[in-house]
């Protein structure tokens, strides 16, 4: 049997899901979004369950969507893109307003796609190690669920997405973006420490004040802003400027690592995968 892309494991008042593609970092691929959008349900229908910690396995939280199963799919067309960013944006917005406390548990690279997850977390906790960004402008593309105008102060946010830069885990927490940094041996432990913090609060009470933090956010405009931004993310990822067509071409021939090579050396360094 192929094991789980997306693994659930029940600590006391907790429900762990760890996205479970170590191999490559975690990329977020067609497959594992639908089992992550199916655990996210799973969660919430479960009165046991609290709190839920998403984290990743192996070294990394998430490298963000798979980019070579993007290029292979060979999606044509904004209208095309669209159907396929939606699934993206749905999965990110279960999240966000899952009926319960949710914590992202980070390690590694935590980029993109991976990064709107754990920002689509009510709390952060991040180990030494852990590296936030959203570098899709790099390569024509953006992101999508735009969630960090909401969290980030605007000019901060600005320089993130105008450069794609990459940002280590106290710079994460100086900014707001993370609640606490930890010892990478210590970043469960800190978790669970908030977990006993958060589960003693009856249910119904922790659900209603989840619902009442969301519709603060969504008077601001949240969710009218990240639909706005889908739109916008299908015309620009079918945009087809000269760097995305010999991005792609890359990707087909030598293959991925070869093709975020080329594109980081554009500016100057190397900042991982998506």
């Amino acid at each position: 049997m192929t094991e789980s892309l997306v693994l659930y494991e029940s600590r006391g008042p907790a429900a762990w899901l760890t996205l479970n593609r170590p191999d490559k970092l975690n990329a977020l691929s067609y497959e594992l979004v639908r089992e992550l959008r199916a655990a996210i349900r799973r969660v919430a229908e479960d009165d046991e369950v609290k709190v839920v910690v998403l984290t990743g396995a192996g070294r990394a939280f998430s490298a963000g969507f798979d980019i070579s199963e993007e290029a292979d799919s060979r999606v044509e067309g904004a209208e095309q893109w669209r159907r396929i960013l939606a699934d993206d944006v749905e999965l990110t917005l279960e999240l966000w307003s899952l009926p319960k406390p949710t914590i992202a548990a980070v390690r590694g690279w935590c980029l993109a796609g991976g990064c709107d997850l754990a920002m689509a977390c009510d709390l952060i906790v991040a180990a030494a190690d852990a590296r936030f960004g959203e570098p899709e402008i790099r390569y024509g593309s953006g992101p999508v669920t735009l969630l960090m105008p909401f969290l980030l102060g605007q000019k901060k946010t600005n320089e993130l997405l105008f450069t794609g830069d990459a940002i280590d885990a106290d710079e994460a927490e100086r900014i707001g973006l993370v609640n606490r940094v930890v010892a990478a041996e210590e970043l469960e432990d800190a978790v669970d420490e908030l977990v006993r913090k958060i589960a003693p609060t009856p249910l119904p009470v922790l659900k209603l004040t989840k619902l009442a933090l969301l519709r603060a956010y969504e008077a601001m405009g949240l969710r009218s802003a990240v639909l706005s931004n889908l739109d916008l993310s299908a015309i620009l990822n079918a945009a087809e400027t000269p760097e995305q067509r010999q991005f792609d071409e890359i990707v087909t021939a030598q293959g991925l690592k070869a093709a975020l090579a080329w594109r980081d050396s554009r500016y100057g360094e190397v900042l991982g995968r998506r």
